[in-house]
């Protein structure tokens, strides 16, 4: 059967899987599929606030990643209504056995959701990805790789390593830095650029640590280059 958006998010929404691995979700998938599905956001798992309202980034660290994605020239309403919304595991995960904040999903539940996120990449196959947070961050970028040495860069993936758009070789791909960044992204040129963002929740304080947030305007004024070049 060839897929489709509407078989996608029905088998996303009656997936029981993790569940029933024994792993501590709450089961239903949340997700966004905007009209026009250029960009594509991934963020690391929804929050209980996200459950309830039945979207990504809904609450705090919404309104912090949406603070910075209008810096680079997206109004919040627009970009949801656009642009498809995701995270590497669809199900909200349960809070953290310490009490604060969210249970990071494991190995195992980012492999058992890892096939739907190759379906969004198939059928998207998004000009522009945006990873949110080190776990997002991770698909591409080398594990070891600290924020500060990846935010405020990009990877540019040509069109001839996009056969299969569900491409996250870091070595198939040339990581640019902002310095020779708007030289190279113009109106005529083609392939995916991936743009990472640090997690917005406002109980990570990496963002507001003067170093760091120079790195994060840097990310946030590639994201903005790359929208007006390719007019997203």
């Amino acid at each position: 059967m060839t897929d489709s958006f509407t078989q996608l998010h029905i088998d996303m929404r009656a997936c029981r899987r993790c569940l029933q691995a024994g792993h501590a979700i709450t089961p239903g998938a949340v997700f966004s599929s905007g009209r026009e599905r250029r960009v594509l956001l991934i963020g690391q798992a929804p929050g209980v606030t996200e459950v309830t309202a039945g979207r990504p980034f809904n609450a705090t660290s919404g309104t912090r990643l949406f603070k910075w994605l209008g810096e680079a020239g997206w109004a919040e309403d627009d970009f949801r209504a656009r642009h498809t919304m995701t995270a590497v595991t669809k199900c909200y995960p349960g809070k953290d056995k310490s009490g604060k904040g969210d249970r990071v999903p494991s190995k195992a539940e980012q492999a058992l959701c890892r096939p739907f996120l190759e379906r969004e990449i198939a059928l998207i196959d998004p000009r522009l990805i945006i990873l949110v947070g080190g776990l997002a961050i991770k698909l591409l970028y080398p594990a070891q790789a600290k924020l500060r040495e990846v935010i405020g860069t990009a990877v540019y993936f040509p069109p001839d390593v996009l056969s299969n758009p569900v491409n996250f070789n870091f070595h198939d791909g040339q990581l640019l830095h902002s310095d020779s960044f708007a030289s190279l992204i113009s109106p005529s040129l083609s392939g995916r650029l991936v743009v990472p963002l640090p997690h917005p929740s406002g109980a990570s304080l990496w963002p507001n640590k003067p170093a760091n947030k120079a790195l994060l305007d840097q990310a946030v004024s590639l994201l903005e280059t790359v929208r007006l070049a390719w007019e997203l």
